[in-house]
């Protein structure tokens, strides 16, 4: 989908882990950066670094040591910065406000490099901000994703004599209540979504794949905490304790080791499920636009988390170095392995697709929302789709509208529209629902998408069916739910005596409240569509984007992706 799997330079991916070459910078910047370098300095670069705060104390040493040798023109400020906070500031100044991450809480984005705990955050930028491209200098340490459980759970199970595989696990996870998983907010937290890709991975592509994947997330949901030391004092916090809180969630090796480390009164079993597939990756990235001396010094900085001295001091913090292996003192967990080697790389566009269609699926599952659904009919809708076994366009919509109903929980709202050319005399568009919620309403909701069926010979009434949906929801829109209207359509808006591309923009830039927002949501199927025209009426709504899938078979993936996003909200 142009402009949002945008490839960002290599990476390691908290799904891939790949160890990559230094990026080399543009040869006059280095020269200028050594011209001062050594006794010869002439002037000092001041390096701004945002560091994950696990790995800041290992990072400071490196910077001082560093800063005090002949080798080095510059002085490295470290700071400690939530990861969260800081995905915050970064999208904020981007243009992209994450969803679910909420405010930057004293992150300043004013950086010259950042390491967060994961590459996603960088991928989740960078899928809904083109212009952020920053220079990745590869991995500087690891920590693999595991299931924590008490001590005395993981013995009672017998993992403590062998671990479950991921799918085993997925499927206990789904289905055994006893078990109370929980988890961190994926949206909101980089182990949180960690699991996710684990247990996605696992459930596979079969049939029964999405139906695990969307019981593993209700479960987790059900104890779901929005930071990571909330969800560690839902912990079981003496021994016995059992019937409340959390008896099983993902959180990284190094979680399981600081917790430990605080001697509580029930220990933290760290079960590693092959394959161990999922770590975070401490990405070194320097940031854009970085003033090409200061790039360069980054760049020789870099080099010097890459030694023996910060591996031991990683493993003072329970953290890997970024193959895998560990320093003298790392406090390994029971039947912790000796090494993690990195996962195979992946391309960035395929794990930011992946992330996004299990972000989509837990902002659904997990919050309320309100939405109208809006599906073309036109005749076009009859064309066949070879991908999708020879079903038509419209059999296709039909099959996603059904899947993504079955996601939505009792605190969701839908209505159904249809639309092509005179549907209702000369108006376009006929509604199928009104907007009612699913508490009860379901057998309605599932025949009004039978109604998803090609009209013989209809045309395209997009404009004003664009404009009578906003105008509906937003009459009735309602506080502390997602407000949103999701056009399926597959071709270009053609309906004689209808409103025009200019006039439909300029009736919802005006009605439009900042107040009151209403995402726009365009999901594009095919080729025949006009991308400008589509992205001038979500700008002029003021909130939602254009999702395009050229082969519509993927448009059940683009919805998940298009759920998730929260680009121009």
């Amino acid at each position: 989908m142009p402009g949002r799997h945008r490839q960002l330079q290599r990476t390691g991916l908290v799904v891939t882990a790949s160890a990559l070459a230094i990026a080399v910078i543009a040869g006059g910047a280095w020269a200028g950066y050594h011209e001062f370098s050594g006794k010869k300095c002439t002037e000092t670069v001041s390096l701004k670094v945002a560091v994950a705060p696990e790995v800041a104390p290992a990072v400071q040493s490196a910077a001082t040591t560093w800063a005090n040798s002949d080798d080095a023109c510059a002085t490295v400020a470290v700071t400690p910065s939530d990861p969260t906070g800081m995905a915050a500031a970064v999208g904020g100044r981007h243009g992209v406000n994450l969803g679910g991450v909420g405010a930057a809480q004293n992150a300043d984005p004013d950086v010259d490099a950042w390491i967060p705990d994961s590459s996603t955050w960088l991928l989740r930028i960078g899928s809904e901000a083109p212009g952020f491209q920053p220079t990745t200098l590869g991995s500087i340490a690891e920590s693999p994703l595991v299931l924590a459980a008490p001590e005395s759970t993981a013995t009672a199970f017998g993992w403590t004599a062998g671990t479950p595989g991921w799918k085993d696990l997925a499927k206990k996870v789904a289905t055994d209540k006893a078990l109370r998983p929980g988890t961190v907010d994926p949206l909101r937290d980089a182990t949180g979504l960690a699991g996710l890709l684990a247990f996605a991975a696992a459930a596979g592509t079969d049939a029964s794949a999405a139906t695990l994947k969307v019981g593993v997330m209700r479960a987790l949901s059900a104890n779901s905490s929005s930071i990571r030391n909330d969800l560690l004092q839902k912990l079981p916090q003496s021994a016995g304790e059992s019937g409340a809180g959390v008896g099983l969630a993902p959180l990284s090796e190094a979680d399981v080791i600081a917790y430990n480390g605080g001697n509580p009164a029930t220990a933290l079993a760290a079960l590693y499920p092959k394959p161990l597939s999922v770590v975070l990756d401490y990405p070194f990235a320097i940031m854009p636009g970085v003033d090409p001396q200061k790039a360069a010094a980054a760049t020789a900085f870099r080099k010097t988390l890459a030694t023996k001295t910060f591996l031991q001091d990683l493993a003072k913090a329970g953290v890997r170095g970024p193959d895998g292996t560990t320093g003298a003192g790392f406090a390994a967990p029971k039947g912790a392995p000796a090494s993690v080697p990195p996962p195979p790389a992946q391309k960035p566009a395929v794990v930011a697709g992946a992330i996004g269609q299990l972000l989509g699926s837990w902002t659904a599952i997990t919050q309320p929302g309100r939405m109208l659904a809006v599906f073309d009919v036109s005749a076009s809708m009859k064309a066949k789709v070879p991908t999708a076994g020879g079903a038509t366009r419209a059999q296709v919509t039909q099959g996603v509208a059904r899947q993504g109903l079955a996601l939505l929980d009792d605190r969701w709202s839908v209505g159904n529209w249809t639309f092509s050319t005179n549907m209702a005399g000369k108006r376009p568009w006929v509604e199928n629902l009104p907007i009612l919620s699913c508490a009860g309403h379901r057998p309605e909701m599932l025949a009004a998408i039978d109604k998803i069926v090609p009209k013989e010979g209809g045309d395209t009434g997009l404009y004003d069916t664009a404009l009578a949906a906003y105008e509906r929801v937003q009459k009735g829109w309602q506080a502390g739910v997602s407000n949103s209207v999701v056009i399926y359509t597959d071709g270009k808006n053609d309906n004689p005596g209808g409103l025009t591309i200019e006039q439909v923009v300029d009736k919802l830039t005006k009605i439009r409240d900042p107040k009151r927002p209403v995402r726009m949501i365009i999901i594009g199927m095919g080729t025949a569509l006009d991308r400008a025209e589509l992205e001038a009426i979500t700008k002029a709504a003021g909130s939602g984007g254009v999702f395009i899938a050229t082969d519509p078979a993927k448009i059940g993936e683009i919805f998940l992706e298009a759920i998730a996003s929260r680009k121009g909200a």
